[in-house]
Parts: structure tokens; C-alpha cells; sequence
């Protein structure tokens, strides 16, 4: 490094007591800077402890080439995150409307699975209360409750017959068949039957028949006072849809 620097101040000197004598030259600004910047890369360049750049950007390029690849990798991660989470085509399922089932001519037996049992529609009334006076029941004791039509409707009041068909006594549970009803007369919009507590309710008589006997049950629904009845649908409802009977 000292012959370095010795070397280089003969140049210096050589440069500035060129021309006449030992007079210094004058020099531009830019011609000293050009001497400035010489004598620098001469002082770096034989510097053993000098790496030949100014600064050492050797980590600085790992550095950005690293920040580089981070950068890339989230790009291809978000491409193959939103190919697996697109839908597969044709997997939406479109929504059914489920409607339901009515079937015609119907029993109420084959519909309910009541076994031993057959039920026979005898008719109708039209009234303003059920039952009208002294009645006896299915039991042969009094009915203790009875029903009134609202004001300007009636009752309709449909008639079966329920048969014990074996030999032996049975107990009919309508209640545990879960029977459920709906009436339409003459075309009309369907109606629910009343819930009642009649003892004769076919929806919710429980009581014994013996062998080869029957019983009268009823299921009632209100219609407009003055309904002139032209055709009755009696629909059987349940879990494995609806079954239609034709009264009349």
C-alpha cells in the first residue's frame, strides 16, 4: 500500500509541475476531478483488503432475489388455491318443489294399513249443531260434548261405518294411525276436519268393536250457510302422500 501511495504522488507531482517550471498549472474544475477520481481507483485497486467495487452488493442481490421468489409464490399459490376452490360443474342441485301425491279410489283401511277394519260412507247432514238432541254414542253411553256452527256457515257431517271384519274383539285407534282428513264439496278449496272432542270423531276414536260389530263415526267440517252439496272429496292425508275418495 506505502509503494502505492509513493507511486502515485510521482504521478501527481509530475502532473502539476508539468509545463513551466515549477509553477503549478491552473486547472479546471473538472480536470481536478478527473485527478481526484484517478487517484482513487489507483489507491483501490491495489487495496489486497479491497473486493474491486466501491460497495459490496453481493448480499444486497441475494436479498431482492429472495424478495423476488416470495413474491411470486404467493401469485402461483392464489392461482392454484382459486382453481380448487371453483365449483365443479354440474354439482348445484336444483331445487325440487315436492308436491303432493293424490291418489283415487282409496280406503281408508288400505290407506291407514288398519287391519281387521272396513269403513263405509253412509251420508251426510247438513245442520247447526252436532249431535241434535238426545244421541248415543258408539258405546252406547251419552255424548257428553257437542258443536255449534259459527255464524254464517253450517255443519257438514259426514257418516261411516267402521266393521270389525275377525272373530275376535278388536280395539279401533284412530288416533294411532295417525288419521288426518280434508274435505272439498263441489270443487271447492279443501278444508281441514275439525278437531273436536266428540267421542265419535274418526280421527281420534279409540274404543273396542266386538267380532262382527261396528261403529258409527263422523268427521265434520263447516261450509257457507245455503251450500247446496253436489260432490264430496274426501282426501286421506298422511306420510306417504295423499289418497282421494270420491264420496259422492
Amino acid at each position: 500500500m506505502k509503494r502505492a501511495s509513493v507511486f502515485l504522488c510521482g504521478i501527481l507531482a509530475a502532473a502539476l509541475l508539468a509545463g513551466c517550471g515549477s509553477a503549478m498549472p491552473d486547472l479546471t474544475q473538472e480536470e481536478t476531478d478527473i485527478i481526484s477520481e484517478y487517484a482513487v481507483g489507483v489507491l483501490l485497486k491495489y487495496d489486497k483488503h479491497h473486493s474491486g467495487r466501491l460497495v459490496d452488493t453481493s448480499a444486497y442481490e441475494t436479498t431482492e432475489e429472495t424478495t423476488e421468489e416470495a413474491e411470486e409464490t404467493p401469485e402461483e399459490e392464489q392461482t392454484d388455491t382459486a382453481e380448487s376452490t371453483e365449483p365443479a360443474a354440474g354439482t348445484e342441485a336444483e331445487p325440487e318443489e315436492i308436491e303432493e301425491a293424490e291418489t283415487a279410489s282409496a280406503t281408508i283401511e288400505g290407506y291407514y294399513g288398519i287391519p281387521d277394519f272396513t269403513f263405509q260412507y253412509t251420508g251426510y247432514d247438513l245442520t247447526q249443531s252436532y249431535p241434535d238432541g238426545d244421541f248415543d254414542g258408539a258405546e252406547g253411553e251419552a255424548m257428553f260434548f257437542s258443536m255449534d256452527a259459527t255464524p254464517g256457515t253450517q255443519l257438514l257431517v259426514l257418516h261411516f261405518t267402521a266393521t270389525n271384519t275377525s272373530p275376535a274383539d278388536q280395539t279401533l285407534d284412530m288416533l294411532g294411525y295417525g288419521a288426518k282428513f280434508r274435505v272439498s264439496v263441489n270443487g271447492g278449496r279443501g278444508e281441514s276436519a275439525l278437531t273436536t272432542m266428540l267421542l265419535d270423531d274418526m280421527e281420534t276414536y279409540r274404543g273396542p268393536v266386538p267380532a262382527g260389530g261396528s261403529v258409527e263415526l263422523v268427521s265434520i267440517v263447516e261450509v257457507p250457510q245455503g251450500t247446496s252439496v253436489e260432490t264430496i272429496d274426501f282426501t286421506l292425508r298422511g306420510g306417504e302422500g295423499n289418497a282421494v275418495m270420491k264420496l259422492q
